[in-house]
């Protein structure tokens, strides 16, 4: 792993009468994504997941709510650090957004349900996070139900 590239992803889930969701966006080249970005040198990834969902979304006033958990994908050689985030203002049904992110996209934003599997738009290594997010936000539910 030390040889992985360290990379950050903010959640931000909703839930709308019984269903949770999390926001995504597609992509206009790579499909559909959550926001993830790089962890630059001497940064801690708490702030540079906020750095990177102002970045990618234009969300620039939001909290770390926790740390989800941190992931290996090994196909990508990369390490995700995975946190919950809040914004501090609504969010829209949908949105766009343009990052100047790999030469400029516009990136769609929208939420899923965290209840439905990913379809075929989503890119290999989001439906392998999202899995993780899923897993996580499950054994969650459970563990207040128990409380």
């Amino acid at each position: 792993m030390q040889h992985y590239i360290h990379k950050v992803c903010p959640v931000i889930l909703r839930q709308r009468e019984e269903i949770w969701q999390i926001l995504a966006f597609r992509h206009p080249q790579a499909g559909t994504q959550l926001i993830k970005g790089t962890l630059e040198a001497g940064e801690q990834p708490e702030s540079a997941v906020l750095r990177e969902l102002a970045e990618e979304s234009g969300i620039n006033r939001a909290i770390v709510v926790e740390k989800i958990g941190e992931l290996d994908i090994d196909e990508a050689e990369q390490h995700w650090h995975i946190f919950l985030c809040q914004p501090t203002g609504i969010l829209l049904e949908e949105s766009s957004f343009f990052t100047t992110d790999g030469g400029g996209h516009i990136f769609q934003f929208f939420w899923h349900s965290l209840a439905e599997a990913p379809d075929k738009s989503w890119h290999k290594l989001f439906r392998t996070a999202l899995a993780f997010i899923q897993a996580w936000h499950q054994a969650r539910q459970v563990a207040t139900l128990l409380v």
